[in-house]
């Protein structure tokens, strides 16, 4: 079977990225999760266990990487994320090949939350982003019990832009409502399947 078409599927927090995953899935295609990735091998018996604790000992905990841990080890120390990414970013790498490799569907969604920051947008062949108004944003994230204020400016320092992802983006999915969303969905799967029959 040839390679799959890859879509890379990105979006900011509360943006409704999960939710369009999700229905990228209900439409047949398969999706790989980068978060779901790193809970896999940070897990008992997971790819990161041995090799973080070769740099942090006490992170692994029953097992199993523990991130409470590195959280403060990389408060504590300015070049432990360089170190855990380096031990990280290969292991997720990996992963994302392996389900490449096995996809037994033509077409492909990898869910990466840092799709350019990482230059993952490199390796798809079309790059969506979900997105919603900043205050339909805000609301999502602030429902969710365990979300400050603080914690959210904290992260979307760390996360590109929402303009600048649009800007970049092939595709944007407006995901104010679930309705635009799937409608959106639709037509972006419908779209790839109709330049396949083409190839």
């Amino acid at each position: 079977m040839n390679d799959p078409f890859i879509i890379g599927l990105t979006g900011s927090i509360g943006m409704g990225k999960s939710t369009t995953a999700a229905m990228f899935a209900q439409e047949g295609v398969p999706v790989w999760d980068a978060d779901a990735a790193v809970h896999r091998i940070y897990a008992p018996g997971g790819a990161a266990v041995e090799p973080l604790r070769a740099i942090c000992p006490e992170a692994i905990v029953a097992g199993a990487v523990d991130r409470g841990v590195l959280k403060d080890w990389i408060g504590r120390d300015s070049a432990a994320l360089k170190r855990i990414e380096a031990v990280v970013h290969p292991l997720v790498a990996e992963d994302r090949a392996d389900f490449i490799a096995n996809a037994e569907a033509p077409i492909v969604v990898l869910d990466i939350p840092l799709l350019f920051e990482t230059g993952t947008d490199a390796q798809v062949d079309l790059v969506v982003a979900a997105s919603a108004p900043v205050d339909v944003q805000r609301e999502r994230v602030l429902a969710r019990s365990t979300m400050t204020e603080e914690q959210f400016k904290a992260i979307l320092a760390k996360q590109m832009p929402d303009a600048e992802k649009r800007k970049r983006a092939d595709v944007v999915i407006p995901t104010d409502t679930l309705e635009d969303a799937r409608a959106a969905v639709k037509a972006v799967v419908a779209q790839v399947k109709e330049r396949l029959s083409h190839a």
